[in-house]
């Protein structure tokens, strides 16, 4: 199947799971990931209707993001403060503040560009030393640190859940959670989340790069 029939499919189980759920579908915005992607195959997913991105690396979300200028880009991957100057101003979302000296560089270069950047506060729910996230109880803390900084909105939370474990625990313990995967998307719209992130549904397996 090509990109524009998969999205169609998962749309339709977008719609599927808003109706299991009771919810509007137009209350879930769907991030189709991007990440390694060639331009033309985002191409074809935006001329089938996709207006959302994610990009997991700041220089590739800044390439794309200058050749599709009419999508909405979103950055989703571990972000250094060191890339955050690349990050805005093109991406209309960051998924991945977990700290509070990353809050305060996107606010610093929020504000000197003139605009106010978009952020969700990234969670580790399931506690893994190899991934990034706030830690549930010290979520309170840095959100309150985040509202003191001028240039930024914090609009939710986000997680990914353990893998190899059933993730409804973990959308439900965070109830006002902001994303899903292609693996459990279903379960994280039907327990709340208002944004979900899928790549290999829509895309496929990202090609390979460099020689075999």
């Amino acid at each position: 199947m090509g990109i524009a029939e998969n999205l169609e499919r998962v749309q339709e189980r977008i719609h599927a799971a808003c109706g299991r759920a009771g919810r509007d579908a137009d209350s879930v915005l769907l991030v189709a990931v991007s990440k390694g992607q060639p331009i033309e195959a985002v191409l074809l997913a935006f001329a089938a209707g996709q207006t959302a991105f994610g990009e997991n690396y700041a220089q590739e979300l800044h390439e794309k993001a200058d050749l599709l200028t009419e999508a909405e880009w979103h950055f989703i991957g571990a972000l250094q403060t060191n890339k955050v100057k690349i990050v805005v101003g093109h991406a209309a979302l960051v998924h991945t503040c977990d700290r509070l000296a990353l809050a305060t560089e996107l606010s610093k270069r929020a504000f000197l560009k003139s605009v106010t950047q978009r952020i969700l506060l990234e969670v580790n729910v399931g506690r893994e030393p190899q991934k990034g996230g706030v830690l549930p109880e010290q979520v309170e803390g840095l959100y309150k640190s985040v509202q003191e900084l001028d240039a930024l909105r914090c609009e939710g939370l986000t997680c990914i859940p353990p893998e190899g474990q059933d993730p409804r625990p973990h959308f439900r313990a965070l109830r006002e959670l902001s994303m899903g995967m292609s693996a459990d998307f279903e379960v994280a719209i039907e327990e709340g989340s208002t944004i979900v992130r899928v790549g290999t549904a829509i895309f496929g397996e990202r090609p390979r790069r460099g020689n075999a």
